[in-house]
């Protein structure tokens, strides 16, 4: 089973098979995230992470919890990555890894990553990215941007449930003796080491692989990351268009968000926790804002097995709260 279900996580992105290997763990997104980091972020070098939310800021805060060099280029929260100030600072040397959040959830960004990995291939950097959030449903171009690693979850885009994570690694570097892993459960040349015959260093969540294979079937019956994109755009739009028939604006322009996730400015007179609680009465959850944005936005996520009907309903209440 665990090696049906690496050959199928590959397949999300069938360019990604020549070169690179999935390595599955018992974790969340965030364990996946730390032990790409913990297993190839180096102590000889030193790793630049691009921030522009929480997510970002929390893999700063992994690799400080390592002892590894570490810097963070800063950006605003509602801003894109600054590429000149990327370039800037790999042009001054001293980085050997770059790591950088696809779809920054804080705000529903999707960054740039074309033109980041086109600039870390440009200064021999190697690439890391988080794709917690947006594997299966957003292109990740594994022939052009050529990352190092790639993590991920089962119950983001793949709609399996929590607890089973992965790395879509390259395979050089998976294969190399050396590791600079900091704890051995994160090791994921170790689970490589292993996968490979169908075993694992460590006791799995053998049933949440089993719906994450249950899943992986569907995900491509259904036309893959392509279709499933399609589905969240269509359900994204629906719920944007209908807001902004109360003058209630997405925080991000369309062109900057992802498919997945936006985030709305709160409509003037309604808090977050009356908007959140009237919905959640009706069966419908929203986020709130995060750190500096709290209080002043919240998050829709379209993810799921969601109904036509269930999108209806969910603009009917929100029908309802506007007229309270």
């Amino acid at each position: 089973m665990t090696k049906r279900i690496c050959q199928k996580l590959e397949a999300v992105y069938p360019v990604c098979q020549a070169q690179y290997q999935a390595v599955l763990l018992t974790a969340s997104g965030s364990g996946a995230v730390e032990a790409m980091l913990s297993t190839f972020s180096p102590f000889d070098g030193k790793t630049l992470v691009l921030c522009n939310g929480v997510y970002g800021e929390r893999m700063v805060a992994m690799l400080q919890r390592q002892n590894k060099p570490v810097e963070a280029l800063m950006n605003d929260w509602r801003s894109p990555l600054c590429l000149l100030q990327l370039e800037t600072r790999l042009a001054h040397g001293g980085i050997t890894h770059v790591a950088v959040v696809h779809h920054e959830t804080t705000t529903g960004r999707l960054n740039d990553l074309s033109a980041i990995a086109a600039m870390c291939l440009r200064f021999g950097t190697k690439l890391m990215i988080d794709a917690v959030s947006s594997f299966g449903a957003e292109w990740i171009d594994f022939a052009n941007w050529q990352p190092l690693a790639v993590a991920a979850t089962a119950n983001k885009c793949l709609h399996s449930i929590p607890g089973v994570a992965f790395v879509i690694a390259h395979e050089q570097v998976l294969q190399q003796q050396k590791t600079a892993a900091t704890t051995l459960y994160l090791d994921l040349q170790m689970y490589y080491r292993e996968q490979r015959h169908g075993w694992s260093p460590f006791t799995q969540a053998v049933q949440g692989f089993m719906a994450l294979e249950a899943a992986l079937d569907e995900f491509h019956q259904l036309g893959g990351w392509q279709a499933r994109r399609q589905t969240y755009q269509h359900r994204s739009e629906m719920i944007s268009a209908h807001l902004a028939t109360y003058d209630i604006q997405p925080l991000l322009m369309p062109t900057d968000s992802s498919c997945i996730l936006k985030t709305y400015t709160l409509p003037d007179g309604i808090g977050y926790d009356f908007l959140h609680d009237e919905l959640k009465r009706a069966g419908f959850t929203i986020y709130a804002g995060q750190g500096q944005l709290g209080g002043k936005v919240f998050r829709i996520a379209v993810m799921g097995t969601i109904s036509d009907f269930e999108m209806q309903q969910l603009l009917v209440q929100f029908d309802k709260v506007m007229e309270c």
